[in-house]
This record gives C-alpha cells, sequence and structure tokens, in this order.
C-alpha cells in the first residue's frame, strides 16, 4: 500500500508542479496584449489550467499526508535526509497549499472577505503558493534531483523575466526594437 501511496504522490507532484507553472506563465501573458499570439493563447487556457493545477495539487496533497505519515511513523524507511528537513520541506509545501487555497477562495469569492479582494491581491497569494511550492520541489523533490533541480533555476528565471518584461510595458517603457 505504501509503494502504491508514494508513487502516486511522486507522480501527482511531476504533474502538479508544470500545471502550476504554466498556469502562472499564461496568468502573465493572460492582460498583456503586446504579448500577441501568447495572449490570445493564454486567454483561451490560463482559467482552465489553473483549475486542473488546483485539482492535481490537492490529489498531491492528499497524497502527501498519507506518504509522509507512513514515513513518520516508520511504516517506510526514512528518506536520504534527516527528518526534520524532510518535516521542514512538508511544512514548505502545506504553506504553498494555504496559499493557493486562499487565492482560489478569493478568485471563486471576493466577498468571503472582509473587504472584496481584486486580482492583484488574488495574485499576489497564488505567487506566493507557486514561490512556496517551488521551495518545496527543489527542497524535497529529491526522488528526481538530476531532473528537478537543473529545470527549477531557468525556469524560474523565465517567469521572473516574462514577468519583468510585462511590467516594462504595462509602465510604458519603450524598447529599443519600437520604431521613433
Amino acid at each position: 500500500m505504501s509503494a502504491i501511496v508514494w508513487y502516486l504522490d511522486r507522480g501527482a507532484a511531476l504533474v502538479t508542479y508544470p500545471s502550476l507553472y504554466l498556469a502562472v506563465l499564461t496568468g502573465i501573458l493572460y492582460n498583456t496584449e503586446s504579448f500577441g499570439v501568447l495572449h490570445e493563447a493564454a486567454r483561451r487556457v490560463h482559467i482552465e489550467l489553473s483549475v486542473f493545477a488546483m485539482i492535481v495539487t490537492l490529489l498531491h496533497a492528499g497524497l502527501g499526508v498519507l506518504d509522509a505519515w507512513f514515513v513518520v511513523s516508520g511504516q517506510v524507511p526514512a528518506p536520504a535526509y534527516s527528518i526534520p528537513y524532510f518535516l521542514g520541506g512538508l511544512a514548505v509545501g502545506v504553506g504553498a497549499l494555504l496559499m493557493l487555497v486562499v487565492a482560489v477562495l478569493g478568485f471563486t469569492d471576493a466577498k468571503r472577505f472582509q473587504r472584496p479582494w481584486g486580482p492583484r491581491v488574488v495574485h499576489s497569494f497564488a505567487y506566493a503558493g507557486f514561490a512556496f511550492g517551488t521551495i518545496h520541489a527543489a527542497a524535497i523533490g529529491t526522488d528526481l534531483t538530476e531532473l528537478v533541480r537543473p529545470l527549477l533555476g531557468p525556469s524560474v528565471a523565465f517567469l521572473v523575466y516574462v514577468l519583468l518584461l510585462r511590467l516594462l510595458v504595462l509602465r510604458g517603457i519603450p524598447s529599443s526594437a519600437t520604431p521613433s
């Protein structure tokens, strides 16, 4: 049973992170018309992709709790790193989940909170959840260290680049390619 949970948890994680990544990327492109065809594609898939990412995130979280219970209770061997490190990585994962759940609640019913939340606040929680998820993946996603860690840095750097590019476009800072 524990081996099945382990494989399902890792499989869910391997679908969760890229889904969250694409949800963030399409979210950045969603409201910036100057991205052209990427903007149009993002408008077609962002919400559905975000819903899918949240579903697989919840699946990974549920399986992860069960898998962590097997580790902590001694029913399966401990990971190659220390239990306190393992628990710290889990805590960061729980932080990611909480941030994402708050973002979803703020998106689906902004009046749920004392003051209605605008898109900026909701997306700030989503970005924070993604950041926590990235730390979680880098910290305890060691099952595929050779695949996960080399991809995390460049992929996050690309997101930051697109986010900064969007910020420049929204602020009206002209590029050197624009004719005078």
